[in-house]
């Protein structure tokens, strides 16, 4: 029980996100409206799929200065849990950009920009894919980890600033600041941060643990076969 408190919270913060994001009352924002209340779906999932990212970073730095695969699996695992919210962050982005622009595509400079960043992480993954060699596949793996990384952040964080945007915060149109984010949203909001991440933990412990069992099981079937 001690060592499941994390993964209670876990379900009882998502509860909470998803009750409360559809019902409590949210701020009647010039264009937003009631759009509003994807902020705890589509932005959330991209705060959580950062942290993710962060781990990931750390313990593909981890590998590099061990060798030890464990680091590997976290590094992987975690990566592909963030590949995952920041699917689903573009999926809901692009909902709510249907009912707030007009069109679920709409050239934004952060949609393009974070469609790139996610191609640049499914490319991770195909060159992880593509290596035969335990080593060589984690060695190279957690390189392109850490340079996608540091391409990333300026992707989606920088580069759409420096032009015109229909996104909250840009062009005129509100934002999330520290003006325009109420204390309605933030009951919300940062329950919504911590309750995504620990899922994403929560995922990325329990494939950790399954490829663990794997190479267990490879490795006593070879020494059988030797």
């Amino acid at each position: 029980m001690k060592s499941s408190w994390w993964k209670i919270l876990t379900i009882a913060l998502l509860a909470y996100t998803i009750i409360a994001g559809l019902l409590l009352d949210v701020p009647r924002l010039p264009i937003l409206n009631e759009t509003i209340r994807a902020l705890y779906f589509h932005v959330t999932m991209w705060f959580g799929m950062i942290i993710m990212l962060i781990v990931a970073v750390i313990y593909s730095i981890k590998y590099l200065k061990s060798n030890d695969l464990r680091h590997d699996d976290i590094a992987i695992e975690f990566t592909n849990a963030a590949i995952l919210f920041g699917v689903l962050g573009i999926v809901t982005g692009m909902l709510w950009a249907r009912y707030t622009w007009g069109d679920y595509w709409s050239g934004d400079p952060k949609q393009n920009a974070s469609a790139i960043g996610l191609l640049m992480y499914f490319a991770y993954l195909i060159l992880r894919n593509s290596l035969t060699d335990v080593h060589q596949r984690a060695r190279i793996g957690a390189v392109y980890n850490i340079f996608a990384f540091a391409a990333f952040i300026p992707l989606i964080f920088v580069l759409p600033r420096l032009t015109d945007s229909l996104h909250p915060g840009n062009g005129g149109n509100p934002g999330f600041n520290a003006y325009d984010l109420d204390s309605n949203l933030r009951k919300v909001f940062y329950p919504a941060i911590i309750a995504w991440t620990l899922l994403g933990t929560w995922l990325s412990v329990v494939r950790v643990r399954l490829k663990r069992v794997e190479r267990k099981i490879e490795d006593k079937l070879i020494n059988q076969i030797s």
